[in-house]
């Protein structure tokens, strides 16, 4: 990989990872097209990913600042109960527990807690067949016209949810989570599924945008420590190592300067023209295939 593909896929990687129309596809399309090999595993997509999820991390640091102050918060009052629990079993009283789940911002993080469960299972548990779907050169092609399909049901079912934090279940949050997993797929669009996922969950369109980009980043983080690895592989040289850094940072710059403008677009666009989008995609990647 030369230095001009990792600066055009970490552009193509900071457009593409804010809408639903699998980044991650785009990715594996245009490497195949400009003639590059993926080199080590999946690290190079996860390393753009790392990037772009820096600039999500600025685009919602106010609600990210107040999950992890909540998180230590409810670790804090486990600890706590733990200790009660042994108390009252030493003593014989029975002191009260405290609440964990206390409040919207606990809600949401105990959310996203249940959600980040299965997708780290799935995409552990597919970590190899993942990798050979990339190196296809149909299925990108594939899973991109699926991402469609997928989008043009959920337009055409006119969804109207409300449903908001404090209204969401776990239940609704398991159902994401297992539809991230599924997403690691190529083509297949993280952001579209899981947006469609909680919008059929019944929540408000803002919301299932909101919720479905705060979960991606525990899954982009875990992902980097599975794959983190391969920086001490065979195949790794200081040339790589240094284009997947640049794409990194490439596709941080790029997402922090059109995050806003790209999640403004989610929320107020009809999804039938991000699944015309997938479906054009689609075909072209196919159809390179056999040119």
């Amino acid at each position: 990989m030369s230095v001009i593909h990792a600066i055009i896929l970490g552009i193509l990687q900071g457009i593409t990872e804010f809408l639903p129309v699998s980044s991650f596809g785009h990715l594996c399309a245009a490497q195949h097209l400009m003639g590059g090999t993926r080199g080590s595993g999946a690290l190079f997509e996860v390393m753009l990913h790392i990037g772009t999820m820096a600039a999500l991390i600025l685009f919602l640091w106010k609600d990210i600042r107040k999950i992890g102050i909540e998180l230590i918060g409810m670790i804090m009052d486990l600890i706590g109960n733990a200790n009660i629990f042994l108390y009252n079993r030493r003593t014989g009283k029975n002191l009260t527990y405290a609440r964990i789940v206390t409040g919207t911002y606990r809600k949401l993080t105990a959310l996203l807690i249940v959600s980040t469960l299965p997708t780290m299972l799935i995409g552990y548990q597919c970590k190899r067949l993942i990798v050979r779907t990339a190196a296809s050169h149909m299925f990108s092609g594939i899973g991109l016209l699926l991402t469609g399909v997928i989008l043009l049901v959920v337009d055409y079912s006119n969804i109207n949810g409300n449903k908001g934090t404090r209204e969401a279940d776990y239940g609704d949050a398991m159902w994401m989570g297992i539809c991230q997993g599924i997403s690691v797929f190529p083509g297949i669009s993280r952001l579209g599924l899981t947006m469609s996922a909680g919008l059929f969950c019944g929540m408000s369109r803002k919301f299932a945008v909101k919720y479905s980009l705060l979960m991606s980043i525990p899954a982009v983080i875990g992902a980097f420590f599975v794959e983190m690895g391969e920086f001490t592989s065979v195949s790794m040289t200081v040339g790589r190592g240094f284009t997947y850094i640049l794409g990194m940072l490439v596709a941080g710059i790029v997402g922090y300067l059109v995050i806003r403008f790209m999640v403004n677009l989610v929320n107020q666009l009809k999804l039938r023209y991000f699944a015309f989008y997938c479906f054009a995609a689609g075909i072209i990647v196919l159809a390179a295939n056999y040119i």
